[in-house]
């Protein structure tokens, strides 16, 4: 071997060739999954988040063929070979993808993009949860198949003969989808189909049939994807949802719906990879999302991409009953106040404040997403940056808790004002992926930071005496600070939605373009409330850390945005009590049925799908707010006034984008 001097240092030649060839493996990868994501968003304009579940459900049925005479002893089944597998595998998983169009994803075609984002993570939890409860979190392995096995030597790098098949064979696949779908009969009439259905009908071709195809090809490739992987990693519950947010970035940086860029990116960013292991390994995991942040910066679309447009529409069901809870704040927080006070009597204080504290963190993200209509998928980062801050400032420097809380929630704003200006100019999916992408890389930091304490995290901090006075070791005391800085939030952001600012950022939720054009700026409107949501985050996350004297990578972590973004579902996008009562549900759910492993995983995921199908108004939307209606509608009818006589009431301009304008 020999040494290749880079940037004047010296690297041995079988590391940098060995990394470049992990990173060649891994794109290989990276482009057969992000291709698949590629094909149904490119033609059906979901955002396949469960398409990592249906890559590992490809692995999990290339294993079962393997071991059938294990799995049905005295049957007589035969052991399905690898080679098999490449050709039933994909077939089983198109047949999957079938049924799981017809019953869940065609429901979503004709709503906004962040529901089917929404019902595909929903889809995800279930799928890996079930798999986790039947086969554990371990690896099952899978064999490499005899006539791949051995090296072959290149002369600089021994090749393992398995790893170059993957290779070659990812690259014809990819190169191959791509002509079948651009170049032929059947792909000219599958994308027909999503651009110009109407026409395409005219022509005697049955639409519902051709995204069911679409929809089916994709999840073949995820699973074909997940039988070539088998042999290099070992399959698991958990394999697809470490992979999937990564390859959402690359089809992100090709562009969301192009499958050349797909798989362009996938190729050249495993490579990133590979090479960034050489000169800094420390930076490999977060490469491709700092990648993806500079490539959105410059070109919204990606490097080959067209333009979704808006995650949230004014238009759609989802806000409409926003109006009808106006002048509801003082009744809605005399009410959390009255509970608050009396709940620490009737559960476990500490319980309780845990609930404030995230249903705090889930008001601060519903200012973003119910009231200006912006799908931000990284609000983890406010929350565990806030929770570390203040964790590390109690114990570290000895703050008392004042200082500690101040100081989460600054660092919360700052990060607000530099992900917000980096990513507000985006919109729809592109504003959600590079939040996501921006978190992460402050989740990778956290991970990577001494003073963060890596996987232990922050932990047994002091919760001190608040101003002096009150002593916070006092599970009372802790409860009532806690309630107080809920309230304090909770009056915060309500008074912002009454005031006239308020007001402007629903203009820009319905219309921006016609707030635009009476003036508003909207670029600094929306990072203001971008910064607002950010710090009552940050807030949260401090106090949490303050009362559980713990702040840990969970904090940061993505999961941790999905779960405030259930919170809101579950409770009512856009409404007053909606996000409490969602964190009020969730955290009961999860702390009650904690002892059932992953069953909590599965009934959250269950939750996300109906939500998405059944409840998109919350429990405040479809449940509280008719009967309040029907409430408001008997009292304001004239008693002098026969029924039959009333005047009809004026018909609302339901396509009016900005806020009537009422009455004192």
């Amino acid at each position: 071997m020999f040494e290749v001097e880079l940037f004047g240092k010296a690297y041995n030649s079988a590391a940098v060739f060995g990394q470049l060839l992990i990173g060649l493996i891994n794109g290989s990868f990276y482009a057969m999954l992000s291709l698949g994501v590629a094909v149904i968003f490119g033609m059906l304009r979901i955002a396949n988040f469960v398409h990592g579940a249906q890559y590992m459900l490809g692995a999990l049925v290339a294993w079962a063929l393997a071991n059938l005479p294990t799995l049905f002893p005295g049957s007589g089944l035969p052991a399905i070979s690898y080679w098999w597998s490449l050709v039933l595998v994909p077939m089983a998983m198109a047949l999957v993808g079938i049924v799981t169009e017809k019953l869940f994803i065609r429901h979503v075609y004709k709503i906004d993009h962040a529901y089917g984002f929404l019902l595909t993570i929903g889809l995800a939890m279930v799928i890996e949860g079930l798999v986790q409860l039947k086969y554990g979190a371990a690896g099952l392995p899978y064999g490499i198949p005899d006539q791949l096995q051995g090296v072959t030597n290149l002369g600089f790098l021994f090749l393992p003969n398995y790893r170059g098949w993957v290779i070659i064979a990812s690259i014809l696949i990819c190169f191959g989808t791509w002509l079948a779908i651009e170049r032929t009969k059947l792909g000219a009439y599958l994308r027909a189909a999503t651009e110009n259905p109407v026409l395409v009908r005219a022509f005697g071709i049955r639409v519902s049939r051709m995204l069911t195809l679409t929809y089916a090809l994709g999840v073949a490739l995820a699973g074909l994807a997940g039988v070539m992987a088998a042999p290099i990693y070992q399959v698991s519950p958990l394999m697809g949802q470490n992979l999937i947010v990564t390859v959402f970035a690359v089809v992100v940086i090709g562009g969301m719906g192009s499958i050349f860029g797909a798989i362009f990116s996938g190729f050249m960013l495993g490579l990133l990879e590979g090479v960034t292991k050489v000169f800094y390994p420390a930076g490999s995991s977060m490469v491709v999302f700092v990648f993806m942040a500079v490539v959105l910066l410059v070109k919204q679309q990606g490097l080959f991409g067209k333009s979704v447009g808006h995650a949230v529409s004014g238009t759609d069901e989802t806000h409409g009953h926003a109006a009808a809870v106006r002048g509801s704040e003082l009744r809605a927080f005399v009410v959390l106040a009255a509970v608050g006070l009396v709940a620490p009597f009737l559960l476990y204080p500490i319980f309780v404040a845990k609930i404030l504290c995230f249903a705090l963190f889930a008001c601060a993200y519903n200012l973003l997403f119910g009231y200006v209509g912006l799908l931000a998928f990284g609000h983890a980062a406010f929350f565990g940056g806030g929770a570390y801050v203040a964790a590390h400032a109690a114990k570290a420097w000895g703050a008392p808790p004042e200082l500690a809380l101040l100081a989460g929630t600054g660092v919360a704003a700052l990060l607000g004002v530099v992900i917000g200006w980096l990513a507000i100019r985006r919109t729809g999916l592109y504003f959600a992926m590079i939040t996501l992408a921006l978190a992460q890389i402050v989740y990778f930091y956290a991970i990577q930071a001494g003073w963060t304490m890596g996987e232990d995290g922050i932990q047994t901090g002091p919760r001190g005496m608040l101003f002096g006075l009150i002593d916070l070791n006092n599970p009372m005391a802790m409860y009532f600070v806690t309630l107080a800085i809920f309230l304090a939030g909770f009056a915060i952001i309500h008074r912002t939605i009454r005031s006239p600012f308020g007001q402007a950022l629903k203009a820009i939720r319905e219309n921006e373009p016609r707030a635009l054009s009476l003036g508003y700026n909207t670029s600094r409107i929306k990072l203001l409330a971008f910064i607002l949501s950010a710090g009552l985050s940050g807030l949260a996350g401090s106090t949490k850390a303050i009362v559980f004297q713990l702040a840990s990578l969970t904090d940061v972590f993505f999961s941790t945005s999905g779960d405030v973004l259930l919170m809101v579902l579950i409770g009512g996008i856009g409404t007053v009590m909606g996000p409490v009562i969602g964190a009020a549900v969730l955290m009961t759910m999860l702390t009650y049925l904690a002892k059932y492993g992953a069953w909590v995983t599965v009934i959250q995921g269950a939750i996300f799908v109906a939500c998405v199908l059944f409840l998109r108004k919350g429990v405040v939307g479809t449940l509280v707010q008719p009967l309040v209606q029907r409430l408001q509608r008997g009292r304001s009818a004239p008693a002098s006034t026969p029924p039959a006589e009333a005047a009809p009431a004026p018909a609302s301009d339901s396509s009016s984008p900005l806020p009537a304008r009422t009455s004192p």
